[in-house]
């Protein structure tokens, strides 16, 4: 990378990081820097010099050229953590395409003032019998408090001051007064919230209070353990691909593997794909590692997410745990990623910048000399299309550890049910075999990929529907059962109005919602079968900041005999009482409209199937469908992810969609519809220009899906080649003529191998 400027940051903790400062850069260090380097620069008025970080280095110059200073010297040994996290950055940003300050708050977690928490200890300066007397001398003169406070001293030299402060009720005075007379000192530790500590049994933070046995591996996990470490200590370093069925032990070999590694002195990332996994799998590294693992998402304070980072940068914790954003921890020695459930599409950011995390491990990974491992039961078609090239290594756990068989699968038409006189949401069989549950006294899921009490609300009359007044989409119903009330809600922007009556275009009574929810399944559940206990979990009962363990842990403590829930309870949860799953409208991910719609539907069934029988006990699942014969409907009740591979990526193929071929989506923003649709029409042109002579198939552009959100209108076209570089080659081009344009950044927005349509 050459040129003659430098953008530096010159404080990346800093809660306001949002202005490089730009630098000449002198003869003697030209083709030297490189993004990520630590350098001494002048600052200030006084040109003090300090310490920053290159962030790009470019032609271009954005200030005054006779106003800019030199970089004075690069810093030796100046790659460090937050160099690389630099260096992350720009890859994010060159490969995915945003503002370098973007990438930037991506990888580092800015940090607001938090008052860090301290715990004093007061110790006491003179020994035991010197501490005795001067108690007696200060009750003779009558000043208790000082006296109450010698006499502990005396008997234990170091005391915690809220001890002190609270069971002694000595005063932050007195403490000061004998700290100025020398008999004691006051001492100050910083204190970093270990966040799950407290919530959790004291014996898992010791093995040897019984806390934790090691698992004997099987010959296959055994295999592939040995398999890996062998090529880590060899030096070594690629992707691997764990396909191992439902329940075959893919977490002992993770776990395994982290304790392999960390005998090598290097760092673990665990990634999981749900904030609701964290805790389950928290527990069972804790169990194993003790209190040298942590935890980053979405749901800490400030506090908590400030203090697992400082603890990550200091050394003090060996494995983070977390959704995506744990994979920017600071490790210095970080040698192994693992990425749990690899296909989940919430590995995927959804704003900008739009990264994969499975790519951007990837790339950290090369960086820092570490191995990456992709496990799952159904792969994405991206990673097992690399793995049958042999680009990366490929190992299959085809039987679940406990030695149990597959649950059965039974794939029930509800055309037929309709036919038949079943208006019920419940198939005849699945209802009778929630019944047999009940009366054995096992356990139950019910998955529904919906939220709320319905999907939106219309008349039957004039067909009105109701709809947001600020985006294009309808409002969706959700109910307070106890208060008896009604609200309709938008899920893009927020806006909320009461529910209603009557139609407000026509007057009609018949205005009611369409399609039904978790809530609607547990008011039902509540109707046939009164003496279950029904627990609910989707997005509306896990707001609170422990509502996922809360609710997983009254379910795993067999507190309710049937869970409903959306995608979020069938991934990756261990219930060894669930012995029935039922897949209520399996249909729903099908009508996505987009051509990941087979593969989400396959992924949700195969995983949703996964949780029935996972112990001794047999497991059944029943599939509700309007659609039987779909292939990957056929495919998840067989259980065959070979099968729907193959035919899945014969249609990719064909019509040259991800992985067989690469597609950028361009999405334009504007809160005038005519300005978006021309600036749409503007940058395609543009991109059709700058790469006619490689061919690349153009789509649009177009209105998006939804056309307004909040208020700002949406157009999108679809670029798409079977070179990626040709694709990125497009995005620095459009990216160019907005700034030549001087549109704003962040109204045009750029997505690499789409997850959603838009």
């Amino acid at each position: 990378m050459t040129g003659r400027f430098a953008n530096i940051i010159v404080d990346i903790s800093h809660e306001k990081v949002d202005r490089p400062f730009q630098y000449r850069i002198p003869d003697a260090l030209m083709g030297e820097l490189a993004v990520g380097m630590a350098v001494m620069i002048p600052f200030g008025l006084g040109n003090k010099r300090i310490r920053g970080y290159v962030m790009e280095i470019t032609d271009r110059v954005d200030y005054d050229e006779s106003k800019l200073k030199s970089v004075d010297s690069i810093v030796k040994d100046g790659i460090s953590a937050q160099g690389d996290s630099i260096r992350l950055a720009w890859w994010i940003r060159e490969n995915y395409g945003s503002t370098m300050i973007a990438a930037l708050k991506t990888v580092l977690p800015v940090k607001k003032k938090i008052r860090q928490v301290v715990r004093k200890t007061i110790v006491c300066k003179v020994d035991a019998d010197a501490a005795s007397q001067k108690a007696e001398e200060f009750a003779a003169k009558h000043q208790r408090a000082k006296a109450r406070l010698m006499r502990e001293l005396a008997a234990q030299p170091a005391l915690p001051q809220s001890l002190i402060t609270g069971k002694l009720n000595v005063t932050s005075q007195t403490i000061q007064a004998l700290e100025k007379a020398g008999l004691i000192e006051v001492q100050t530790e910083d204190v970093y919230r270990n966040i799950y500590k407290s919530a959790l049994p004291e014996k898992l933070f010791s093995p040897s209070k019984g806390g934790w046995q090691k698992k004997q591996l099987s010959e296959n996990q055994g295999r592939i353990v040995d398999s890996i470490a062998a090529d880590f200590r060899a030096g070594v370093r690629r992707t691997y691909l764990i396909h191992g069925v439902t329940g075959s032990g893919k977490t002992e070999v993770y776990m395994e593997l982290i304790e392999r590694i960390i005998a090598e002195g290097r760092q673990a990332v665990m990634l999981i794909p749900e904030i609701a996994l964290t805790y389950q799998t928290l527990v069972r590294f804790y169990q194993r590692f003790g209190d040298r693992v942590s935890v980053m998402n979405s749901r800490l304070s400030a506090g908590e997410r400030s203090d697992q980072y400082e603890r990550a940068a200091r050394g003090d914790i060996d494995i983070m745990i977390g959704p995506r954003s744990a994979l920017f921890a600071p490790f210095e020695r970080l040698g192994l990623v693992i990425m749990d459930e690899e296909h989940e599409g919430s590995y995927k950011s959804e704003s900008m910048p739009r990264y994969h995390a499975r790519e951007v491990a990837g790339e950290l990974c090369r960086m820092k000399d570490a191995s990456l491992v992709l496990g799952s039961a159904t792969p994405s078609i991206e990673t097992y299309y690399r793995a049958k090239k042999g680009e990366i290594g490929l190992f299959v756990l085809k039987e679940r550890l406990a030695g149990g068989q597959l649950p059965k699968v039974y794939v029930e038409d509800l055309r037929s049910e309709l036919k038949s006189g079943n208006r019920s949401i419940f198939s005849r069989r699945l209802r009778a075999l929630i019944e047999d549950r009940l009366n054995k006294g096992e356990q139950t899921m019910l998955f529904i990929n919906r939220r709320g009490y319905a999907g939106f609300v219309s008349c039957r009359s004039c067909g009105h529907v109701m709809k947001c007044p600020h985006c294009d989409v309808s409002l969706s119903e959700h109910t307070d059962r106890q208060r008896g009330v009604s609200r309709l809600v938008c899920h893009y922007c927020g806006y909320e109005m009461p529910g209603v009556t009557r139609c407000p275009k026509c007057g009609s009574k018949y205005i009611l919602g369409f399609r039904a929810g978790t809530q609607q399944i547990e008011e039902l559940l509540g109707r046939e079968f009164p003496a279950a206990r029904v627990l609910r979990m989707d997005a509306d009962t896990t707001k609170g900041k422990d509502s996922y363990e809360q609710i997983l842990s009254q379910f795993a403590d067999g507190e309710a005999d049937i869970l409903v829930g959306t995608q979020m309870i069938v991934k990756g949860h261990d219930f060894a009482r669930v012995t029935l799953v039922g897949v209520l409208a399996a249909d729903l991910s099908l009508h996505a409209g987009d051509y990941r719609a087979g593969e989400r539907t396959f992924q949700l069934l195969t995983q949703a199937a996964g949780r029935a029988g996972r112990s001794a006990l047999a497991g059944e699942v029943v599939i509700q469908t309007y659609q039987p014969e779909h292939y990957a409907v056929v495919h998840a009740a067989s259980q065959d992810y070979e099968g729907f591979y193959e035919e899945e990526i014969s249609y990719r193929d064909l019509m040259a969609y991800p992985p067989a071929a690469h597609m950028m989506a361009v999405l334009v923003l504007s809160e005038d519809a005519l300005t978006g649709a021309e600036r749409a029409r503007a940058l395609a042109d543009q991109a059709k220009r700058h790469a006619a002579d490689r061919h690349p198939v153009l789509i649009g552009p177009t209105e998006a899906l939804i056309g307004r959100i909040s208020d700002v209108y949406r157009y999108v076209f679809y670029v798409k080649h079977r070179d990626y570089q040709v694709l990125t080659g497009i995005k620095d081009v459009l990216e160019q003529t907005i700034r030549d344009r001087q549109w704003n950044a962040d109204s045009v927005q750029f997505d690499f191998d789409p997850m959603n349509h838009y």
